[in-house]
């Protein structure tokens, strides 16, 4: 069945109704035609497919059914710690985690000795309590299920439904746009459904006995980013060790693994961070471009053969494959089909699945048991030209010299990008003005603000332009950035967004049975980075310095020289025209349009006109997105929902 729900965990209350919901629970397609309920007659069995981990009452607490994740649980009298991530942790390390600690301050501060790459589901003193991950590449979600209260998740879709949600119209709107800032990415797409945003946790307190009433869940601030104040030498030191901490995680001790390499310095990176976790067989992929001013696969080859003229006697056997570029879907091939994988949300990725499943697919054909990218290296290490405004209130002069280099590599004019760097517009004005009906910004305006301007496609609706605009005006009457530094907010909420948009690889790997990872999203490399003194971390004359340094040693010097990135927008262009049919006929029948949100014909004229100057201001990825993320979750539910009054009993999911 399309959509299956896969992967994913539960966090239950302590009652009759809360046990009676975790008999619910959507079942994976690879526990189809087997037992479903979970097995709650100790602290944690595992059961089919099924992983419960019990309340003190023994009824379930956590309830897991993990595909490629690994789940740690230890109890100590009534106090609980659940890890569920890449990496199995030691009873032994849970223990010197859980004991001493008094609440959950205390906890946080042990739980930093770990990668940052885990869900954390914990109780003490009778409360529990939960959280992802700062980069929000691990969320948290919560619903209110009419018999049972407060449900938490890290997939939205299970919770809607155990609750019957229908789709949230503003915000499938809202998912139009290309960015979407903070706050507004923690609108989920279901009503009834709401994120908890990165860097917080959820806490969900405990009803007074005797009292048919549960309060609701609160949030509470975990993570805090750290100053930037570190010189290059030590910082570099510390996102070396967390690079490679997070590799481990994710493989070591396994035989056989593979690593995109692209040939770019974040794949190059992740390549021989995997190459020293020690498995018997490293396969590197890399798929050949059509364009022949591409230097991508040049700077593959040569990874390769640096890695095997570096070779000691206990390295790894190591395969190269070279996916012809002939054999790469274009953009926008095989739209008519509906994904095997239901994402959180629209993800702008989704033109590109095909390319990513035949990647996988290759991956997986050499027997790789995990599959390492190095997405996450631009947000992290690339550094954006917003982080300027944030030196310049301590070191002007700095700021202006690197602004000055900048400013001639990107063309800005002089006078703007003075006006830009004096600005000083409070988060929610920015907020309440970032969709405008102007024109997009061209390439020579300066980016120093909280964030990129940009404007509603001209196919969508009116309908779905004044859904947008209520959205931005609600949310920016009340919200906070993330930092008060505007540099440091942009950086981080760049990272998350590009953490969430990581889901989709993610799901396809699951998809193919190879788990995939980007080690680069772990909380801790997120840190180390951000640790680092602002001119040292991003500069105009140097590519990613702070990740250059950090591998030295790791990477040869010679491919750490790479100065340059190829991007593919060649393949998007003219997957338009290629898939030009599939395009018209995703039109034909658009459920946003059903929906009210897109003009068909309009897109159907688009689809006819590949190359129209419209498409090259306007990119169409987040509309097709939306459309067949919105195909997949119609096909992921054929059977009737319970309505919010069904009794648990009456309940059949």
């Amino acid at each position: 069945m399309p959509g299956q729900l896969r992967d994913y965990f539960v966090v239950l209350p302590d009652s009759a109704a809360g046990a009676a919901a975790a008999g619910q629970l959507p079942v994976p397609e690879a526990a189809a035609g087997r037992s479903s309920a979970p097995d709650v007659t100790g602290p944690a069995r595992e059961v089919c497919d099924t992983l419960t981990v019990a309340h003190p009452s023994g009824r379930p607490w956590v309830v897991a059914r993990p595909l490629v994740r690994e789940v740690s649980h230890l109890a100590r009298g009534e106090d609980a710690l659940v890890l569920i991530g890449p990496d199995r942790v030691p009873d032994a390390v849970l223990a010197g985690i859980l004991e001493g600690a008094r609440d959950r301050t205390g906890l946080e501060r042990r739980l930093a000795r770990l990668p940052g790459l885990y869900h954390v589901v914990a109780r003490l003193s009778g409360k529990s309590w939960m959280r992802g991950t700062a980069t929000g590449l691990r969320r948290i979600y919560h619903a209110r299920h009419p018999a049972a209260g407060t449900i938490a998740s890290d997939r939205p879709a299970v919770l809607a439904r155990l609750i019957g949600a229908p789709l949230d119209e503003s915000a499938l709107a809202l998912r139009l746009l290309d960015f979407l800032p903070h706050p507004l990415s923690r609108r989920a797409v279901w009503r009834g459904v709401h994120e908890t945003g990165a860097g917080y946790g959820l806490a969900l307190p405990v009803a007074a006995p005797g009292t048919a009433a549960v309060p609701g869940p609160t949030e509470h601030r975990w993570w805090e980013p750290p100053p930037g104040e570190l010189p290059l030498a030590e910082g570099a030191r510390r996102v070396g060790e967390s690079i490679a901490a997070s590799v481990r995680a994710h493989v070591g001790g396994l035989d056989r693994i593979s690593c995109e390499l692209s040939g770019g310095l974040d794949s190059t990176v992740l390549a021989f961070a995997a190459r020293e976790t020690g498995p018997a067989s490293l396969s590197l992929l890399t798929v050949a471009a059509r364009d022949r001013y591409s230097e991508d696969e040049s700077w593959a080859r040569r990874a390769v053969e640096a890695a095997r003229n570096t070779a000691a006697s206990t390295a790894p056997a190591l395969d190269h494959h070279v996916v012809p570029a002939a054999d790469a879907p274009y953009f926008y091939a095989d739209l008519a089909s509906t994904a095997a994988e239901l994402n959180d949300e629209p993800l702008p990725v989704a033109p590109g699945r095909a390319r990513a499943e035949l990647l996988l697919g290759r991956a997986r054909a050499t027997g790789s048991r995990y599959h390492l990218t190095g997405y996450g290296g631009d947000e992290i290490f690339l550094g954006l030209p917003h982080a300027y405004q944030d030196l310049f209130h301590g070191n002007p002069f700095t700021a202006w010299s690197h602004l000055g280099g900048l400013r001639h590599q990107l063309g800005w004019p002089l006078l703007p990008t003075l006006k830009a760097l004096l600005d000083r517009s409070a988060f929610p004005r920015w907020l309440a003005g970032a969709v405008t009906a102007a024109p997009q910004p061209v390439a020579r305006t300066p980016l120093l603000s909280w964030g990129v301007r940009q404007s509603p496609h001209p196919w969508l609706t009116e309908h779905a332009k004044a859904l947008i605009a209520e959205e931005f005006r609600a949310a920016a009457e009340h919200a906070e950035p993330i930092d008060p530094w505007r540099g440091r907010h942009v950086d981080i909420d760049g990272v998350r967004m590009g953490a969430r948009h990581f889901q989709a690889m993610e799901d396809i790997g699951m998809t193919l049975g190879l788990p995939v990872a980007a080690p680069l999203y772990d909380d801790r490399v997120l840190e180390a980075t951000l640790a680092v003194r602002l001119p040292e971390r991003i500069s105009p004359w140097r590519y990613k310095p702070l990740l250059v340094e950090a591998m030295r040693g790791v990477v040869p010097d010679a491919l750490l020289a790479r100065t340059t990135k190829d991007h593919m927008s060649s393949d998007e262009h003219q997957g338009l025209r290629e898939h030009a049919p599939e395009l018209a006929e995703l039109w034909t029948r658009s459920r946003l349009a059903e929906h009210g949100l897109v003009d068909s014909r309009h897109l159907l004229r688009l689809a006819a006109e590949p190359f129209s100057p419209v498409l090259v201001e306007h990119s169409i990825s987040s509309t097709v997105a939306g459309e067949t993320w919105l195909r997949t979750a119609e096909n992921a539910w054929p059977e009737p929902q319970p309505s919010p009054t069904t009794t648990p009993s009456e309940a059949s999911l």
